[in-house]
C-alpha cells in the first residue's frame, strides 16, 4: 500500500500524475482520498493493480482551487491515509 501511495502521489510524468487514471481526477479536482486493500478482488484487478482500488473524492467548494493548484503548480492533494503511506515509503525507501 506504501508503494501504490507513492505511485499515485509522487511518480510523475512532466510534473503530472504519472498514473492516467489519478491525473484525470486530479485535474478535475479531486482529493487522492483512499486507497483500499483488496478493494477488487476480480482476476483483472489482481492483474492491474494486485486487488488495490483507489476512492478520490471531490469537495464541490474545493473543486476548482484543487484543479488550479495542480494545473499550475503540480501539487497533489491527498488525505492523512494516503500523506500516511507515503511518508512511511519514504523512510523505507532505497529509491
Amino acid at each position: 500500500m506504501r508503494l501504490c501511495a507513492w505511485y499515485l502521489y509522487g511518480e510523475k510524468h512532466r510534473g503530472y500524475a504519472l498514473n492516467p487514471v489519478a491525473n484525470f481526477h486530479l485535474q478535475n479536482g479531486s482529493v487522492l482520498w483512499r486507497i483500499n486493500w483488496m478493494g477488487d478482488t476480480s482476476p483483472r484487478g489482481i492483474g492491474a493493480s494486485c486487488g488495490m482500488m483507489v476512492n478520490y473524492r471531490y469537495f464541490l467548494e474545493e473543486t476548482a482551487s484543487n484543479s488550479a493548484l495542480y494545473l499550475a503548480s503540480k501539487q497533489v492533494r491527498a488525505s492523512q491515509q494516503v500523506l500516511a503511506l507515503v511518508a512511511q515509503f519514504q523512510q523505507n525507501s532505497k529509491l
